[in-house]
């Protein structure tokens, strides 16, 4: 299974998903040019959609990995249908986790609010507070310590402060280009649902909303359709709404 991040997130999202599956699949979870441990690229033209499938690509070929179940959170779902277009084979499945061909412009303003400013912190709190902030508090449910723990995922410490752990300059192309690919996405999502595919999204989310998941099934009507109750964008794939629709969806694969 590879898993492929969000925007601004990296590997360490995937952990408690890692936990959960591991002893079933092998999981490679990869964090995209300029996030978390992968260098920066000096060139921030090429933080795009298609640049990161190229770089999955060349990734599961020096792994001599001819075929994988994608797993993509957000961005890595864009990644993910942008793969299905230039090489569809080497997807056994997948699943989206909020994203799909059609995103809101109410979500997309929300990222671009924050994504790319280089805010730092003096206390791990006080990241939690900030990125509470920037997912509008939602999950309602989520405590301060469960904010502190996705700080932990998002952040990293450096030099006494505590900053985000991605390159700034990936917000140059968001900002400007938009976070898909630059056609007609729905064509590719067609593509990509030829192959057995799980689609999850969050209650509350305001990126993929409820419209755009119907308008989904519509198109695929095999895909599978989950969403996990009180979590915006995104859920964490550890939540029981989610582990019960992962696992009936990989049954379903060796059925």
């Amino acid at each position: 299974m590879l898993c492929l991040p969000g925007l601004t997130r990296n590997a360490r999202d995937f952990a408690a998903f890692a936990a959960i599956y591991a002893s079933r699949h092998r999981i490679l979870a990869l964090e995209f040019r300029g996030r978390g441990q992968s260098d920066h690229d000096p060139v921030p033209a090429r933080y795009v959609p298609l640049t990161y499938a190229g770089d999955v690509l060349q990734f599961l070929d020096e792994l001599t990995i001819p075929q994988a179940i994608f797993v993509g959170t957000s961005l890595g779902g864009l990644v993910t249908m942008t793969v299905a277009a230039l090489s569809p084979d080497r997807i056994a499945a997948s699943i989206l986790n909020d994203v799909g061909p059609q995103l809101s412009n109410e979500g997309l303003d929300r990222i671009r609010s924050y994504v790319g400013k280089d805010i730092r912190f003096k206390t791990w709190d006080a990241a939690a507070h900030a990125i509470a902030d920037n997912n509008n508090h939602v999950p309602a449910s989520f405590t301060q310590a469960d904010w502190v723990r996705m700080a932990r995922r998002i952040c990293r410490e450096q030099d006494g402060e505590i900053i985000f752990d991605y390159d700034m300059a990936i917000a140059l192309t968001f900002n400007t280009a938009g976070p898909t690919p630059q056609f007609d996405m729905w064509p590719v999502f067609a593509a990509l649902a030829r192959k057995p595919l799980l689609v999850i999204r969050g209650e509350k989310s305001d990126l993929l909303t409820s419209a755009a998941a119907e308008e989904m099934r519509k198109v695929a009507p095999s895909a599978k359709l989950a969403v996990v109750p009180g979590v915006g964008h995104a859920p964490e794939l550890d939540e029981p709404e989610a582990v019960t629709a992962i696992d009936r969806f990989l049954d379903s694969l060796t059925a």
